[in-house]
């Protein structure tokens, strides 16, 4: 079995590309299962009804959050109401929806955990406690174990990695926008890497207009964000899963503009 992780949708540009190509990536890479990370897919923060059902209808099968899961105003109906959905499990437990989902597919039973970090984020339950109940929840319910942390440092990505080295089949940061090169299969047998990074437009900074970002920075002002213009660069990971070993075998970076699809 390939599974297929995408690296943060953003905005209108990268949405957009997913619908009209997700098919042809999941058809070249021959992945059988796809979860992608949709909090920026709705110009340029959270997600909506209409975005995550689309998502769906075009080949994802599940669609992570993280720290803007709630920065569009639907996001009560999409927690409630769309269950393939998912929110980061450390939450406060009075959020809506759920931090995890189990989808039986006949032959395996995937479970999918969305859990977010705190080092540089809003205050948050503790992540490893949160997952661990997870775990605990799902324990004999689901066959694989596939984690999206949606966090901002590569040192509490790896602690978390190694934390759960053996726990989870596959672990993949999400969140910075940035792909990093460490992708490896740990000691126990985890496949892992920090970010898949981003899907959207290239020439810009994470996704947002390079001026906006650049002004904000150097004269320390709060500006409005408008999406970039421009290429949009497909960024994600595939991961191979030997159901008979039940173990991850290969982790494959991707990233590439869309005109090579």
């Amino acid at each position: 079995m390939r599974i297929l992780a995408v690296g943060d949708i953003v905005a209108s540009d990268g949405r957009e590309f997913i619908y009209n190509n997700l098919g042809r990536i999941k058809n070249k890479y021959m992945a059988d299962y796809c979860i992608a990370n949709g909090e920026n897919t709705a110009n340029t923060n959270g997600i909506t009804v209409d975005i995550a059902n689309t998502l769906l209808r075009s080949g994802v099968d599940v669609v992570t959050l993280g720290n803007h899961t709630f920065a569009n105003k639907e996001y009560v109906d999409v927690l409630t109401d769309i269950p393939q959905v998912i929110r980061p499990v450390n939450f406060p437990a009075e959020t809506e929806g759920m931090g995890y989902y189990i989808d039986d597919l006949g032959h395996l039973r995937v479970g999918v955990i969305n859990a977010i970090g705190r080092v540089h984020m809003d205050p948050m339950d503790c992540p490893f406690r949160a997952t661990e109940k997870a775990l605990k929840e799902m324990e004999g319910k689901a066959d694989i174990i596939i984690i999206d942390f949606h966090c901002e440092t590569t040192s509490e990505k790896l602690a978390f990695g190694n934390y759960f080295d053996g726990k989870a089949d596959i672990i993949f940061g999400t969140h910075t926008h940035v792909q990093t090169a460490d992708n490896h299969i740990l000691p126990n047998g985890t496949a892992y890497i920090s970010d898949i990074g981003m899907t959207g437009v290239r020439d810009s900074i994470l996704g947002v207009k390079k001026e906006i970002i650049m002004d904000m920075y150097y004269t320390r002002k709060k500006f409005r964000f408008e999406k970039a213009e421009g290429e949009v660069w497909f960024s994600g990971a595939v991961f191979d899963y030997d159901e008979k070993l039940r173990k991850v075998t290969g982790i494959e970076r991707l990233y590439f503009p869309a005109k090579e699809i």
